[in-house]
Order: C-alpha cells, then sequence, then structure tokens
C-alpha cells in the first residue's frame, strides 16, 4: 500500500515539475522574445545562401528529373548493366538545371534592365510635372473647401518632394557648404551600402548555385535518411502518417507555387505585347508589376492594376482608361482560360478560404506570406480533416459533412453499439 502511495506521490511530482518547468520555459520565451528573434534571424542571415539553394533547387527539381530519367533510360539501352549512365545522366541533368536556370535568369535581365531604366528615366522625368498639373486642377475645383485644399497642399509638397528628389525644392541654406557637405555624405554612404548589399546578394546566388547542385543530387538520399530518421523516431503507422502528409505538402507546394510562376510569367509577358500594341507608356514597368503581383492569389491583380492605372493615368488620362480595360480582360483570360488550364483545382480551396488565408498569412509573413497562405492553408485543412476522419471512423460516424447539418445531426449512441453501416454489414454476413 505504502508503495502504490509512493508511486502515485511520484508521479504527482513528475506532473507537477513538467507543468512548472513548461511554465519557466514560456516565460523565458515571452521575456526574451527580442534576443530569440534577434537570434533566429542571425541564424537566417546565415543560412541565406542554403535557403536560397534549396528554393532553387525545389523549382528546378522537375527539370532535373526529367532529364535524368530520360537520358539514363536512353543510355542503358548502349551501356546494360554499367554505372556509368545513371553517373553521366545525373551530371548531365545538373548542368542542364544550372544552364536553363542561368539562361532564363539572364535573358529576362538582359531584355527587362535596359526597359526598365527607360520606363523609370522617363516617369523620373515627367511625373512631377504631372503631379504638378493635377495639384492646381484639384486645387481650382477645391476653392470653397480651404481646409481640404491645405490637406492637398501638404500632400502635393510630399509627393513633389519625393519624386523630384532632395535639393529640388527651393529654400534658404540651399547653396551652403555644410548642406551640400551632409548630402554628400548621405549620398556617398547609400552607395557604399548599395555596393555592399550588392556584392552580398551576388556572394549568397553563386553559393546558393553550388547548393543546388548538392541537393539535387542528393536529394534521394536525404529523403531515404530523413524517412528513417522518422521510423527510428515514431511508432510505424505514426511515421507512415507524416510520410504521407510531407509528400501531399509537397504536391501542394509544388503544384501550386510552380504553376502560378509560369501563370505569372505568361501574364507579365502578355501585358507586355498588348500595352506595346496600344502604344501605352512605362510598358516594361507595368507588365513587370502585373506580372510580380500576380502570383500573389485573388489581391495580387488589384495590388499590380491599380498603381499602374495611376502611372498611366497621370501621363495620359484616356490611355489609362484603355489600359484599365485590357488589364481588366487580361486578367479575365487569366482567371478562366490560362489559371485553370495551368494550376487546374490544385488547391480545391473555397473563395472564403483564400481569401482567409491571404489576410492571416499576409498580415504574419508580408509579401511571403500572401504567396505561400493558399497551399499552407490548404495543407492544415487537410490535415484537419484527416485527423476528424480518423476519430469519426473510429467512433462508426459518417464523414459526410450533409450529415451534420442542423436537425439531421447523427443520433448517440452507447459505446460499443454498431452504427448503422456496421448493421447492414451485418445482415449481409447473415443472409449469406
Amino acid at each position: 500500500m505504502d508503495r502504490e502511495k509512493w508511486d502515485e506521490q511520484i508521479k504527482w511530482g513528475l506532473t507537477a515539475f513538467a507543468v512548472i518547468s513548461a511554465a519557466v520555459g514560456v516565460a523565458f520565451l515571452v521575456f526574451n522574445l527580442n534576443i530569440i528573434r534577434a537570434g533566429l534571424g542571425r541564424i537566417l542571415n546565415i543560412l541565406t545562401p542554403v535557403i536560397y539553394g534549396a528554393v532553387m533547387a525545389y523549382l528546378m527539381a522537375p527539370v532535373y528529373d526529367l532529364t535524368e530519367r530520360k537520358l539514363r533510360e536512353r543510355m542503358e539501352r548502349y551501356f546494360p548493366g554499367k554505372r556509368f549512365p545513371h553517373s553521366f545522366a545525373r551530371f548531365a541533368a545538373t548542368f542542364s538545371a544550372l544552364l536553363l536556370l542561368l539562361l532564363v535568369s539572364g535573358s529576362l535581365v538582359y531584355i527587362m534592365i535596359p526597359e526598365l531604366m527607360k520606363s523609370l528615366t522617363r516617369l523620373s522625368s515627367t511625373l512631377p510635372d504631372s503631379i504638378t498639373l493635377y495639384y492646381e486642377k484639384i486645387s481650382g475645383l477645391l476653392k470653397s473647401y480651404p481646409e481640404a485644399r491645405e490637406a492637398l497642399s501638404a500632400l502635393y509638397e510630399e509627393a513633389y518632394g519625393y519624386f523630384s528628389g532632395p535639393g529640388s525644392s527651393s529654400g534658404s541654406g540651399g547653396g551652403t557648404l555644410i548642406p551640400n557637405l551632409q548630402m554628400a555624405a548621405l549620398y556617398l554612404s547609400k552607395l557604399s551600402s548599395g555596393i555592399w548589399s550588392t556584392l552580398t546578394w551576388v556572394k549568397n546566388i553563386l553559393i546558393g548555385l553550388i547548393v543546388m547542385a548538392y541537393l539535387l543530387n542528393l536529394k534521394e538520399l536525404l529523403i531515404a535518411q530523413f524517412h528513417k530518421l522518422l521510423f527510428a523516431l515514431l511508432p510505424r503507422d505514426a511515421a507512415r502518417s507524416v510520410v504521407e502528409e510531407l509528400d501531399y505538402i509537397n504536391r501542394m507546394f509544388g503544384g501550386f507555387i510552380i504553376g502560378k510562376i509560369l501563370d505569372s510569367i505568361i501574364i507579365g509577358i502578355l501585358t507586355f505585347f498588348v500595352l506595346s500594341i496600344m502604344r501605352m507608356p512605362y510598358a516594361m514597368l507595368v507588365s513587370v508589376i502585373v506580372g510580380i503581383t500576380n502570383v500573389i492569389p485573388f489581391f495580387g491583380p488589384f495590388i499590380g492594376a491599380i498603381p499602374c492605372f495611376v502611372l498611366i493615368f497621370l501621363a495620359n488620362p484616356l490611355q489609362g482608361l484603355y489600359f484599365a480595360i485590357a488589364i481588366l480582360v487580361i486578367q479575365q483570360l487569366d482567371g478562366n482560360v490560362i489559371g485553370p488550364r495551368i494550376l487546374g483545382n490544385s488547391t480545391g480551396l473555397s473563395s472564403f478560404w483564400v481569401l482567409f488565408s491571404i489576410l492571416l498569412f499576409g498580415g504574419l509573413f508580408g509579401f511571403v506570406g500572401m504567396i505561400i497562405a493558399v497551399p499552407t492553408w490548404a495543407v492544415i485543412l487537410n490535415l484537419i480533416a484527416r485527423i476528424s476522419n480518423r476519430r469519426l471512423r473510429e467512433k462508426g460516424l459518417p464523414l459526410s459533412s450533409e450529415a451534420y447539418r442542423e436537425g439531421e445531426l447523427p443520433e448517440k449512441r452507447a459505446r460499443g453499439d454498431p452504427g448503422k453501416e456496421e448493421k447492414e454489414s451485418a445482415r449481409g454476413e447473415e443472409k449469406k
């Protein structure tokens, strides 16, 4: 009896220790959140090349797999039973993936950068005058509303100063030595910071390409080692469930993100051709903005189209109207023809859940969160559905949501009482 009491006391003592330790751990995390965040940020900054390489490897994996499989199958006909076809196919597939990535990136930079520079140069030279012109027109309409004119004047001063650059506004002391030296020091600081950031980015990309090559060749081994670790640490059924869920995550993210990137590239190119035919200003700049923001589901077309409409409208109001009509037609074409053919119903989410997920993840993680919101939420809902369906099967309850509508709830039954499906199955066995 004393032994049982002792065991009970030990159990409660361990439980209390675990609860207190968890509370202390949570308190430590809460009071040291900034330190932890800074530490995680430093780790992520160090691992930036690895992250770049992993992302590039994930995007180029379909190209690598297709090239490696086709080449290996052909070479095995001429070198049966040899290891040479396997090794050469991997080398050729890695080289093909790297070459394709560099060619696509280099071509985009070679084509886009000059046009973007032209558009930005034209924008910087014409936008201040356009802002002044529209300010004078709107200010004339607001003569009877002095408060509105004051607010408009403050907005105009801020916008004009931003787009015309420092030093363009009139003011006393503009020709003194100290302000000019301060301005020169500021420009030099920004220039050196920009050069250093560019060199760091180039270094991360080069290391990322090396990491990509390693990951493409080692991905089967790394996946096998991860599966081995899972089955070593978890029960067999739990490990299988984790592997199945990870396969679903891979299919969901791979299909959606790669498809969305391809869809956005097509929309950007289509927008550029349409705007060039219509002789719109800033055609390349607008096409890049529309293409990049199109990666974001639901809100992306609005985020890209509205500022582009404002830019074109300031240059030419009639062309701004034509642009609005053209972008509306392009987005309808994307939503009804291009998008469904590329993506299909890859996530299976309703429009409400798409909107909900973008608002949630966009608020938490910004632009990247808006891109990954839909597949991430689809994975979360799929996991919830799998868990709930398994529990319903254990209870012998129907899986269809229609059975749980108000007024049609399944009857409560005692533990061990067979459900309708079990009873019908039992009757069938008795007849046999």
